[in-house]
Formats: structure tokens, sequence, C-alpha cells
């Protein structure tokens, strides 16, 4: 668990620009201009009148893509529909860089850093810039490991400190929220603050809040080996020499924990598989 009251927050280095990816020899489109199913299409019959799908879930197409709020963001409920609260661009004290999750019609769906884990919302896609990440970072708690890939290669295999029994670390699609200053040596070169929070603990330290950091060892660089503890309050601990190489993550990087050795990022396969799959009812 980290404590963020009087820690000043840095901007993640982002990856600018355009973005032009493909997907089995077919070419995607760019990340500031998206185009629906719909838009590509045969327009429909007019006796079959198509109901409209959110398009498949663009962290399967564009990898990593991020919106970086320019400003109080309006957000939404679902797209057009009720307002959702308005989004600070900055969150303790760092700027805002939000996961994109999914794009609908000039919208975004993006993760927030907010309780409960899981939280979204619809956002305006002329409120932000878009980038991308080349990382994702993967917590095994079965294996008490983190891996971090670029680009989709596996690039860092590292022993980890995760939550115990009785405090442990969530599950779940999260992202890197912030990079805040280490409180002192034992805490590593820094501390990556994710958007996941504890579900066994809800205030910190009296800090308001209990969200889930990656950090150095704590004095347990023994327990975490080369195998991996269970020694955690539910934040992920690491070697220093581990810790040292997530310097360069983005702000808004994807980080998928799981319980298990199943592949991933399967959620959003199996999401964007009940997405197809509606768009093609519809379309019948």
């Amino acid at each position: 668990m980290v404590r963020l009251a009087g820690l000043a927050g840095r901007r993640g280095l982002l990856v600018a620009g355009l973005v032009a990816l493909f997907l089995g020899g077919a070419g995607l489109w760019l990340a500031t201009s998206w185009r629906s199913p719909s838009e590509v299409s045969s327009p429909p019959s007019p006796a079959k009148p198509v109901r409209p799908a959110p398009e498949p879930a663009p962290s399967l197409l564009l990898p990593g893509l991020l919106a970086a709020l320019t400003g109080t963001t309006p957000a939404y409920v679902s797209p057009g529909g009720a307002k959702a609260p308005a989004i600070a661009p900055t969150w303790h004290g760092s700027k805002l860089v939000l996961p994109v999750i999914a794009v609908y019609h000039g919208e975004l769906e993006v993760r927030l850093p907010t309780r409960p884990d899981g939280s979204t919302a619809w956002i305006p896609r002329a409120a932000v810039h878009l980038y991308r990440s080349s990382y994702r970072i993967v917590v095994n708690l079965s294996t008490r490991h983190l891996l971090l890939y670029r680009d989709g290669k596996l690039v860092l295999d590292a022993p980890a400190g995760v939550g115990t029994s009785v405090d442990p670390t969530p599950t779940g699609d999260f992202f890197v929220a912030l990079f805040a200053p280490a409180p002192g040596p034992a805490w590593g070169p820094f501390v990556i603050v994710t958007s996941a929070h504890s579900k066994a603990i809800s205030n910190w330290e009296d800090s308001g809040d209990a969200m889930i950091a990656i950090h150095g060892p704590l004095g347990a660089s023994a327990e975490i080996g080369t195998t991996g503890a269970r020694v955690s309050h539910g934040c992920v601990r690491l070697h220093d020499s581990a810790l040292a190489q997530l310097r360069d993550v983005p702000d808004g990087s994807p980080i998928d924990i799981i319980a298990g050795t199943a592949s991933h990022p399967s959620p959003l396969l199996a999401r964007a598989r009940r997405q197809l799959a509606a768009a093609s009812e519809t379309s019948s």
C-alpha cells in the first residue's frame, strides 16, 4: 500500500504521434482517425435496420491506446447517455492519462483510477490527446512474478512480493496512474501508483484510501528471492534492479493482475468476441 499525501507525481513518458498497426496483414485505423464498422461496410437493407453496436475494444486493435486529458472533461455513463461526474485533469498532482478500451462514434470509453475497481466512463474524443504506450505489465499472483511486455515481447520476468491471504492483491484490468517519489530507500528508486485499490483495506495510514502500488522490497528481499512471496498488504514488491526497469513505462499503460496461468488478456478477448457477435446478430 502507498500513501500519496505530500508526494508529487511525475508525468509518464508517452509515445506520442499517430500510430499505424497491422493485424494479420490488414491495415488498422490511425489512433487519431477512428471509423466504425458501419462506415466501411455495405449499407443495411431498409427492411433490416441495424442497431449500432460498440466497436471492439481498441486495446485489441491498437494496444496501449491512451487518452491524455487536457482539462476538466465531461463524462457519460454510456455513449450519448446520462451524465457522469466530470473528470479532473490531474490525479494526486499528476496529469491524468487514461487507457481507452472502446470507441463509438467520436466517444471513448476509458478506465478510471477511482473506486470501485473497474470503473469506466465515456468521454468526447475531442477533449483529449491520443497517444500509445508500447508497454504492458502483467502480475501473476499464482507464479508470484511480474512480467513486462514491450510491443508484445517479454522484456522482464521478475519475482515479486504480492499480497497475503489476509490482505490480497486485487485482480483485474488496471493501469499506471502515476509515478511518485519513493518515501525512503527501502521503497526503491520510485513508486508506481496503480489504479487498483485494496479490497481488504479502505484507509491506509489515514491517507483516505488504499491504492495498490509497485515499489521496492521494503526489507523483504530475502523472502522474495527468485521465486516471489506473499509478503505484502496488497502492493507488488520488486527487487530494486527489477523496479528500475519499469522507469520508462508511461502513465496510463495497462496493468493486468491475474490469479492464474491462463493466457491473457482473455477478459478483453472475451469482451471483443461478445461485441462482434452482437454486431453480427443485429446485421443478420
